[in-house]
């Protein structure tokens, strides 16, 4: 009797684990998803702001925007992105990120502020500042960014400048490269850009919410405003500070852009001196603009490293004009103004 249980124990043990090694077939691409993703990849190989063949990582340069070091800022039309938040006492700084350039002189380069790495992050950027808040300088190391910095890093030079020594600190894309290689830094990227781009021109006009954007105001304070106004010759957007024509230093042409995303985001002093903090992560409203048009949008940040996820107000991703884009992260008490 006992032979016939361990037998008939024997058989069913081999039924189980036959049926268990018969794993379920892997279910096959959709044939016609595939054909999508690559009929959609081979059309935005025609995008001019981005080369989608190219892992290169990209580079984030901390650029000042005191009053007195805006008149010799340089590089930043090279700049596919750029990002504009408050510092402490009113002023506001530029992150620009670059892909694939060869930028002779980008600046001037100023110190970090702990916030603007959570848009490093975002974009898997290569971040290069002069020095930086202690919460910034602690933050960096601990959140695996590659750093340059320009008080212990070399590739920095410093113009001879009617202003501030402070003001005058100046790079190149290839001394960053060079301390790319220097360190070790992962130069490549497997991570999808931040923002959904379309070969040539998004049309905001039909859509839910669409006014005309002939003329864009974002106040930061007493102090700094920026504002734009639309060249519908061109489709771009020229740039002002403070209503004076924002202009690069070497090629003395005014600063364009042909998408501006503005969001509100809270923001608070959290000692003495006035060191910010922004209220990122979470959701949010502001305005996406191109073209003569601005649409009313959603912002989404969940985490330090996510990206930040910019919807219309059916729910679907933006779709972002071939171009470079001025993202306008402002304090929430302020408000925009757009004709």
């Amino acid at each position: 009797m006992r032979k016939f249980l361990n037998l008939l124990l024997a058989f069913v043990l081999t039924i189980t684990l036959t049926s268990c090694g018969k794993k379920e077939d892997k279910k096959q691409d959709d044939p016609g998803k595939n054909e999508q993703k690559e009929e959609l990849k081979e059309e935005l190989k025609e995008l001019t702001i981005i080369d989608v063949n190219s892992n290169s990582r990209p580079i984030a340069v901390m650029i000042n925007n005191h009053p007195e070091a805006r008149p010799y800022q340089s590089g930043l039309q090279d700049a596919y992105l750029v990002y504009e938040m408050i510092v402490e006492g009113g002023i506001t700084r530029y992150m620009a990120v670059f892909k694939d350039k060869d930028t002779a002189r980008i600046g001037s380069v100023r110190s970090s502020r702990h916030y603007y790495l959570d848009y490093v992050l975002e974009n898997d950027a290569i971040y290069t500042h002069f020095g930086g808040s202690d919460r910034a300088l602690n933050d960096i190391p601990k959140l695996g960014i590659n750093n340059i910095n320009g008080l212990v890093h070399s590739g920095f030079w410093r113009d001879s400048l009617p202003v501030a020594y402070e003001h005058t600190a100046f790079t190149s894309m290839e001394n960053i490269k060079s301390n790319i290689s220097n360190y070790g830094y992962r130069n490549t990227t497997t991570q999808d850009t931040l923002l959904n781009y379309v070969v040539g021109d998004a049309d905001n006009s039909a859509l839910e919410g669409a006014i005309m954007a002939n003329n864009v105001t974002i106040p930061y304070s007493y102090s700094t405003t920026t504002s734009y106004t639309y060249d519908s010759t061109n489709k771009v957007y020229n740039r002002f500070v403070n209503g004076v024509a924002h202009t690069d230093y070497v090629t003395k042409a005014q600063y364009n852009f042909k998408n501006i995303i503005i969001i509100d985001v809270n923001n608070y002093s959290l000692d003495s001196y006035g060191l910010q903090e922004l209220e990122n992560k979470g959701t949010g409203t502001g305005y996406y603009i191109t073209n003569g048009y601005a649409v009313p949008i959603t912002w989404e940040k969940t985490s330090r490293e996510s990206q930040t996820v910019y919807k219309y107000l059916n729910g679907e991703e933006i779709k972002v004009s071939d171009g470079n884009t001025f993202i306008q992260i402002k304090p929430a008490y302020e408000n925009a103004t757009i004709n």
